[in-house]
């Protein structure tokens, strides 16, 4: 049965915001796009946790979404973080990115304040109605301290702006939840657990690790819906260790920068409080990306 934002299905890459000298450079940040048309995803999501989106100004975080929908110019899809803990802030910056022609927005939980469902449910109710594009809920209490129980997202699926759901709760029985009683599009929201996503009935990743090897993503979920289970298989163990360590040497996104600047695709450079990796774990992250190949 297909789900409400099919369109979305695939790979979608939760791309880096690159700055030179302090400053976001537009220009490194234009080519990462084309870096990603030429590899062929379905989309990119600047601005998102991957983007820094906590250090930028608000006219640095407007300035990287309308610099990603430039870039992509309809050739693929812009789905740009848009959320915050508050309500006012989340719309006016949903509307922005709508008018912008933004595709969809990247919604995550309200952080920090840790509403009660019924305000989870509001926030995005709030916002549903106040654009035409779709809502992706973006869950991940790891980074915001609540999670949106499953109960609370098959309720908020009966708006019908509400279309997907960045599910990075590590727990498939959320997901499962919500993909037996709802027609959302569940988009894993990390990247080992993408392929055991699929299998229940997932519909592609928000993906880090595909800000280098997209290629290997699509390839993963490609080979799934294919229906060749082994070769998906193969391609989940070899992506393994490289999402890993991604998300396990450091915060993310201090190992995918230190990447990207490994492989010469960029400064590597951070914004306090997020600093760059110790010399041990770069020295980790010099090896897993040797042995993939990468280097």
């Amino acid at each position: 049965m297909p789900t409400r934002s099919e369109q979305f299905a695939g790979v979608s890459t939760a791309i880096i915001t690159p700055f030179r000298n302090g400053q976001v450079d537009i220009e490194t940040l234009q080519q990462q796009v084309q870096f990603q048309i030429d590899a062929g995803v379905t989309c990119v999501c600047p601005v998102g946790t991957t983007g820094e989106s906590p250090t930028l100004s608000h006219a640095e975080h407007e300035r990287v979404i309308a610099a990603a929908v430039e870039a992509a110019a309809g050739r693929i899809k812009v789905m740009p973080g848009t959320g915050s803990n508050s309500t006012e802030e989340a719309l006016r910056l949903t509307r922005w990115a709508a008018k912008r022609g933004a595709d969809a927005a990247l919604v995550v939980g309200p952080y920090y304040n840790k509403p009660t469902q019924e305000g989870f449910y509001q926030h995005y109710k709030a916002l549903a109605e106040a654009v035409d594009i779709p809502i992706c809920i973006y869950n991940i209490p790891g980074r915001t301290g609540k999670n949106i129980e499953p109960e609370t997202i098959i309720r908020l699926a009966e708006l019908p702006n509400i279309t997907m759901v960045k599910e990075a709760t590590g727990s498939m029985d959320q997901a499962s939840q919500i993909l037996a009683n709802t027609d959302l599009t569940v988009l894993s929201g990390d990247d080992s657990l993408t392929l055991p996503l699929l299998a229940i009935g997932g519909r592609g990743v928000i993906s880090v690790v595909a800000n280098i090897v997209p290629q290997d993503m699509i390839a993963m979920i490609a080979a799934f819906e294919a229906g060749n289970i082994e070769e998906a298989r193969r391609w989940h163990y070899k992506l393994f260790p490289l999402c890993r360590d991604m998300l396990g040497l450091a915060t993310n996104p201090i190992p995918i920068k230190a990447a990207m600047k490994l492989l010469g695709r960029d400064t590597g450079e951070l914004r306090m409080p997020l600093v760059p990796l110790a010399a041990n774990e770069e020295a980790k992250l010099r090896k897993t990306l040797s042995t993939y190949g990468l280097l």
